[in-house]
């Protein structure tokens, strides 16, 4: 697939790796241009592009930015995109870092639903919770008893099929996460955050998450 990758940091960097190395055509775009990017295309061959032109023609679009920046991302990120776009939100609140946001920390929205009304786009709340380097480090065959799973949450049933689909090709099994007014269940400080274990764990992590936010992610 042509895949855009909005931001270039821990996950988007290793996401970059792992996608090129499958074979898909991946541009890559960050906040300081595409000429600070020149080592990370030439190890993996995929293209640096400015943040604006990331999305052109892409099947699959994945936002890793700190939440802070999405407003900042360019108007009309996604209009170039393929039709029927599916875009993936790795993002993940920390108000120490991005500031309070009132909607998310008063009226209750989710990180994801947050996200997505700045992008004008629906997402898929996926690889929110992953350690960078288990993303190089542990992959693993189907069926292998040490393969991780990754929550996936999204209202469009295509879309999470899609990214599902993806990341069962990274090596790592998936559990659905429900919609993404359902996402909280896998934001900072719940119990499948950060969680390296096989599907049957994970599935549990998922039920005993509190939708209350954990002091330390509260500003």
């Amino acid at each position: 697939m042509k895949i855009g990758i909005i931001g270039a940091g821990n996950i988007g960097g290793n996401l970059t790796r792992r996608l090129t190395a499958l074979g898909h055509d991946v541009s890559v775009a960050n906040s300081r241009g595409p000429e600070t990017l020149r080592e990370l295309a030439e190890e993996t061959g995929a293209t640096p592009v400015r943040a604006e032109d990331a999305a052109k023609g892409a099947e699959v679009v994945i936002v890793t930015v700190p939440l802070k920046a999405v407003p900042d991302l360019p108007s009309g990120l996604l209009d170039g995109a393929a039709e029927g776009v599916v875009v993936i939100d790795t993002g993940n609140y920390y108000p120490q870092r991005d500031g309070r946001i009132a909607a998310i920390e008063d009226e209750g929205l989710t990180e994801s639903r947050w996200t997505e009304q700045h992008l004008g786009h629906p997402v898929v709340k996926a690889f929110n919770g992953t350690y960078a380097q288990d993303l190089l480090d542990r992959p693993r065959p189907a069926g292998d008893p040490d393969r991780m799973a990754l929550p996936v949450a999204g209202d469009d049933e295509d879309a999470k099929r899609t990214v599902r689909t993806l990341i069962d090709a990274l090596g790592f099994d998936t559990v659905d996460a429900g919609t993404i007014a359902d996402s909280w269940r896998q934001q900072p400080g719940t119990p499948v955050y950060g969680l390296r274990a096989g599907t049957p764990a994970v599935e549990k992590a998922l039920t005993e998450a509190a939708p209350e936010r954990p002091a330390d992610f509260r500003a």
